[in-house]
């Protein structure tokens, strides 16, 4: 019989395609089920969606009343039950324990998934805890959310026994909020075969044509939810302060791209900013490739798989030195960090790429042959059966390694 471990989490695939769920599933879909099974707890948001499906190598356990996606009461449903997710998860997850003697719980995140996590575990308290950290939003924005909860929150570190964090940033922030342990850092991957794949001329031509591009053009790229922590609006702010031959494809949507649209149409830049809007995964490497660099001027950050992306795609980076940035990015190696909100360091950043294919090439291969080094998911799965899955299992069968 396989050693069985739940899961929580708010959203998950096929409707919320972040990459917290991606990084799940592809863990996940890798670890032979005969030897460790995975279900998971997680809201019924879409009418649409069954309230029990596999998906992967999950069972996906969907609780929590659903309405028609798009729909007014949709939109409200999603936001009142998120807060009743830790209530109606940790108590189902009670009676699902004593049918499954789960080895582990695992919470994706210190939201309301980790409050579930953190309510199961009071309960039960011989069954270890992990709590994985993905979080890419500014960390002073997630203490102002909690307000007056801040005790609960820091009961989710206080109460893990392990802690896998996808940057040193976030291991540390873990530290700072009560974990007493040392923080796994173990990042995030890429998908190699898509972002890593080499086109022909041939298949990248229509794009070059789309976007009549010409051999004297630099494209700069960002793939990013329009949001403020991304600083889309820093680039175009940039946009002026570059010759004219510089022109940036915005890949993603968001709350800020009626904002962003105005400002580039106040700068005069709006010829020279493509809004793509949003372009499936297996088509985003091919908008990589027919880019010169990569550019997001973060204002935080998690960790950051758009960079990765970019550089398996063979593409230098230019970012800011903020939250798990610094894990992969090296200045003057395979990019080059601006200061945040700064659009002039930034324009001057960007125009020491542009002017020297040859830096952009051995910069891109840097990063290239980096991100297929540490950034594969074989190996991070790997990591995450060795440094989390056995020892929660230990932890659980009372087991400890013998002193060294």
């Amino acid at each position: 019989m396989p050693k069985k471990i739940l899961l929580f989490s708010i959203v998950y695939l096929p409707n919320f395609v972040g990459g917290a769920e991606i990084a799940i599933k592809e863990i996940t879909d890798r670890i032979d089920p005969g030897k460790l099974s995975f279900d998971m707890l997680t809201l019924r948001a879409d009418k649409k969606d069954p309230s029990f499906e596999r998906v992967g190598n999950i069972n996906v356990y969907r609780i929590g009343p659903a309405f028609r996606k798009g729909s007014v009461l949709y939109r409200f449903n999603l936001w009142l039950f998120k807060y009743l997710f830790p209530f109606m998860a940790s108590a189902r997850a009670d009676k699902m324990h004593k049918e499954n003697n789960y080895i582990a719980i695992w919470s994706l995140m210190a939201n309301y998934a980790g409050f579930a996590g953190s309510f199961f575990k009071k309960k039960n308290p011989e069954v270890p805890f992990i709590l994985t950290l993905q979080e890419g939003d500014p960390l002073s924005y997630i203490k102002r959310r909690v307000g007056i909860f801040a005790p609960l929150f820091r009961k989710i570190f206080k109460r893990a026994d392990i802690v896998q964090a996808i940057s040193r940033y976030l291991g540390i922030w873990a530290n700072d909020m009560g974990f007493s342990g040392i923080p796994e850092i173990i990042p995030n991957a890429v998908d190699l075969e898509n972002f890593g794949k080499v086109y022909s001329g041939d298949e990248l031509s229509y794009l070059e044509e789309k976007f009549e591009k010409t051999p004297e053009d630099i494209f700069i790229i960002t793939t990013s939810r329009l949001v403020k922590k991304n600083a889309v609006d820093v680039v175009i702010e940039a946009m002026p302060l570059l010759s004219k031959n510089i022109k940036f494809l915005v890949i993603g949507n968001g709350e800020d791209e009626t904002k962003l649209l105005k400002l580039a149409t106040k700068l005069n830049v709006l010829d020279r900013v493509k809004f793509i809007g949003y372009v499936p995964h297996t088509e985003m490497a091919k908008y990589l490739r027919v880019s010169d660099i990569f550019v997001r001027p973060s204002r935080s950050e998690g960790l950051g798989n758009s960079f990765l992306e970019a550089f398996a795609a063979g593409l230098p980076v230019v970012a800011t030195r903020v939250g798990g940035i610094p894990d992969f990015l090296q200045n003057g190696v395979n990019g080059f960090y601006a200061k945040v909100d700064d659009p002039k360091d930034l324009a001057l950043k960007i125009k020491m790429l542009f002017g020297s294919e040859k830096l952009r090439h051995e910069m891109g291969e840097d990063g290239r042959k980096m991100v297929f080094e540490k950034y594969n998911w074989e190996r991070i799965t790997d990591l995450m059966i060795e440094k989390i899955f056995s020892p929660a299992f230990k932890l659980y069968s009372g087991v400890k390694d013998k002193p060294r």
